[in-house]
C-alpha cells in the first residue's frame, strides 16, 4: 500500500472513516511544538514531584518514627495508587489524542470519562483494602507493628483524596490530548504553596497543628484542590469542545479495548517503581549509608526522569494525533524528533547529575561516609541517563501508538530478567556492594532502549492505524 493510500484511508474495512485532510508537517514544526508543549508539563511533572517531598519533609519536623512512616506510607502509597493511576491513564494518552487527531471530539469526553470510571472500580477494589489493612500487609516486611499502624493511618486518610488525585490524571490527559499543556502547570502552581501552608498549619503549627495525621490530611484536601481546579478550568478558559456531558451508559461500557492498554500501561508503570524499590531493599544490605546514598541517587535520578518524561508525554500526544488523522508524513517527523531530543536530554541529563555530583550529594547529607558513596552512585545514574532518556521517550512514542502491550513486555524483559539479576551478581559474589546494583540497572536500561528503537523504527503506520480505527467506539 502507497503511502497516498495511507493517508487517504485505503485500507478494506476503513471506508466508513471521515479522513482529516493532512496538514503540513515538517522537522521544524514538529521541533517547535514539541519544545513549546514541553516547557510547561517539565514544570508542572516537577510541582508534582515536590509534593510528596513537602508532605515526608513536614512529617520530619515531629521525629525520626513520624518521618520513616510518612516515606513507607508515600512510597507504599506509589506504587499500589499513583503507579496503577499513571499506568492506566496512559490508555488516555492513545484513546484521547487519536480520537482528537481523527476529528472525534465526542469520543474524547467519552474515553476520559471510561477510563476514570474503571480507575474508580480500581480503587474501591482492591486498592482500598489494601490501604485500609496496611498495617497487617507491612508488619511481617518491616518488623515493625507501631511503624506499620502509623503508615496504615496515613494510608486510611489518603484513600479519601484519591478521587482527586485520579481525576486530575485523567484529566490532564483529556486536555493534553486538545493541545492544552498550560492547565496543569497554572493549577499546580497555585496548589504548591498552599500545599507548604496546609503541611504547616496541619502538621507542626505550635497551635493548630494536628500532629502526623495532618500530613495525609493537607494531601487529601490539595488532591481534591487540584482536580475542583481542573474542572473550572475547563468550564470557564478552555477544553469544553470535547466534553458533552456525563454519559454513564457509555462510559460503564466496552471497557476491553482500552483494557488492553490500560494494563499494559500499568506494568510499563510499575516495572520501573518496583525495580528501583528492590534496588532500595538490596541496598540496605550494605549498611545504613549505602541505603542513605541509595536513596539520595534514586531522589536525584528522579529528579531528571521529570524533565524526560515531561517530554515524552508531548511527543505521545503528538504521535497520537498523527495516528488519528493517518498522517504518515507527520509521524515520520516526529520520530526524528524523539531521536534528536533523546540525544539532547541524555547530554544535558548526564551533565547535570555528573559535574553537579558533589553539589547533589551535599543537598541531602553531609555526612562524609554518605557523601563519598553518594557521588560515586550519582556518577553511575548520570550514566544511566544517557540510555534512559531514549527509554523515557521512546516509551511515549509507543503510548502514542498505542502499542503499550509491547512496552510492559520490554521492560519486563529489561529490569527483571537483566538488570537485577546482573546487578545482584555484581553487588554480592562480585563484591561490588551498590555500585553493582546500579551497574545493572544501566544494563537493563541500555537494553531497554535499544529495543524500544529497534522496535520503533520498524514500526507498521498501516498496522498502527487499522489498530487504532478498530479499537474505537464508532
Amino acid at each position: 500500500m502507497s503511502e497516498e493510500q495511507l493517508l487517504t484511508g485505503g485500507f478494506d474495512n476503513y471506508e466508513a472513516i471521515e479522513v482529516q485532510p493532512p496538514k503540513k508537517s515538517t522537522l521544524e514544526s514538529e521541533l517547535k511544538f514539541t519544545a513549546k508543549s514541553s516547557g510547561p508539563l517539565i514544570i508542572s511533572f516537577f510541582l508534582q514531584y515536590l509534593l510528596s517531598v513537602t508532605t515526608i519533609f513536614s512529617a520530619g519536623k515531629l521525629g525520626a518514627k513520624e518521618l520513616a512512616a510518612a516515606s513507607l506510607a508515600v512510597c507504599t502509597f506509589n506504587i499500589t495508587g499513583l503507579a496503577v493511576y499513571q499506568g492506566m491513564s496512559t490508555s488516555l494518552d492513545s484513546f484521547c489524542s487519536q480520537a482528537f487527531g481523527s476529528g472525534d471530539f465526542f469520543n474524547v469526553g467519552v474515553y476520559f470519562q471510561r477510563c476514570s470510571l474503571m480507575i474508580f472500580v480500581v480503587t474501591i477494589f482492591p486498592l482500598s483494602f489494601i490501604w485500609w489493612f496496611a498495617a497487617d500487609i507491612l508488619t511481617p516486611m518491616i518488623g515493625d507493628r507501631e511503624l506499620a499502624e502509623l503508615t496504615q493511618l496515613y494510608l486510611r486518610v489518603i484513600t479519601l483524596g484519591t478521587p482527586g488525585l485520579f481525576l486530575f490524571e485523567t484529566g490532564k490527559r483529556f486536555l493534553q490530548a486538545q493541545h492544552i499543556f498550560n492547565a496543569a502547570t497554572y493549577i499546580l502552581l497555585i496548589v504548591a504553596p498552599i500545599n507548604i501552608i496546609l503541611n504547616y498549619i496541619l502538621v507542626w503549627h505550635p497551635d493548630y497543628g494536628l500532629g502526623f495525621i495532618g500530613a495525609p490530611i493537607a494531601c487529601t484536601i490539595v488532591y481534591w484542590l487540584m482536580t475542583i481546579l481542573l474542572v473550572l478550568y475547563i468550564i470557564f478558559i478552555d477544553g469544553k469542545k470535547c466534553w458533552n456531558g456525563f454519559d454513564f451508559q457509555k462510559a460503564s461500557i466496552n471497557w476491553i479495548p482500552m483494557l488492553k492498554l490500560a494494563l499494559p500501561g500499568v506494568i510499563m508503570v510499575e516495572a520501573e517503581y518496583l525495580a528501583f524499590e528492590v534496588l532500595t531493599i538490596l541496598a540496605a544490605s550494605f549498611g545504613t549509608d549505602a541505603l542513605a546514598a541509595q536513596s539520595i541517587a534514586s531522589n536525584v535520578g528522579s529528579l531528571a526522569f521529570q524533565l524526560a518524561f515531561a517530554v515524552a508525554v508531548a511527543i505521545t500526544t503528538r504521535i497520537g494525533h498523527f495516528v488519528g488523522s493517518k498522517d504518515v508524513t507527520g509521524a515520520r517527523n516526529l520520530l526524528k524528533v524523539f531521536l534528536i531530543l533523546s540525544s539532547l536530554l541524555s547530554v544535558v541529563n548526564f551533565s547535570l547529575l555528573f559535574f553537579g555530583r558533589s553539589m547533589l550529594a551535599r543537598l541531602f547529607t553531609d555526612e562524609k561516609g554518605v557523601l563519598e558513596i553518594s557521588k560515586q552512585l550519582i556518577t553511575l545514574a548520570a550514566i544511566n541517563q544517557i540510555f534512559d532518556s531514549f527509554n523515557v521517550l521512546g516509551a511515549g512514542v509507543l503510548r502514542g501508538q498505542g502499542k503499550q502491550r509491547i512496552g510492559s513486555i520490554l521492560n519486563m524483559i529489561s529490569y527483571y530478567i537483566i538488570a537485577l539479576p546482573i546487578g545482584y551478581i555484581l553487588a554480592f559474589p562480585y563484591g561490588h556492594g551498590v555500585a553493582g546494583l546500579w551497574c545493572g540497572l544501566i544494563c537493563g536500561v541500555a537494553f531497554l532502549a535499544v529495543s524500544e528503537c529497534v522496535v520503533i523504527y520498524f514500526s507498521d503506520w498501516e498496522a498502527i492505524f487499522i489498530e487504532s480505527y478498530n479499537r474505537h467506539d464508532h
